[in-house]
């Protein structure tokens, strides 16, 4: 009997390493579908930032686009000013002559 469990133990070798093989295959495989959540995540908050720069660039280009009417318009006025400036200036002149 003792030699048929002596001859039983090295059968068993093989399924040993296979065992251990499959518990370190296991552990691999939940790790990986941890990082894979986590990678999850991560892409989610990437797509709500980008979201939100989007909204944020958009609403930046309105107000860009609002300024530089704001500028033309009072580089307007500031010719008009100029030419009433001018055209008073003559006036003035013209009522000092009389």
């Amino acid at each position: 009997m003792a030699k048929s469990a002596a001859v039983a133990r090295p059968e068993l070798e093989p399924i040993d390493r296979l065992e251990e093989k499959i518990k370190l295959l296991v552990g691999m495989i939940s790790q990986l579908r941890s990082e894979h959540a986590q990678l999850r995540n991560e892409h989610a908050r990437t797509a709500e930032e980008n979201g939100r720069l989007r909204r944020e660039a958009e609403d930046l280009r309105g107000r860009l686009a609002d300024s530089e009417a704001s500028s033309s318009e009072l580089e307007a006025l500031r010719d008009e000013r100029d030419i009433i400036r001018s055209r008073v200036a003559e006036m003035l002149e013209q009522l000092e002559a009389i």
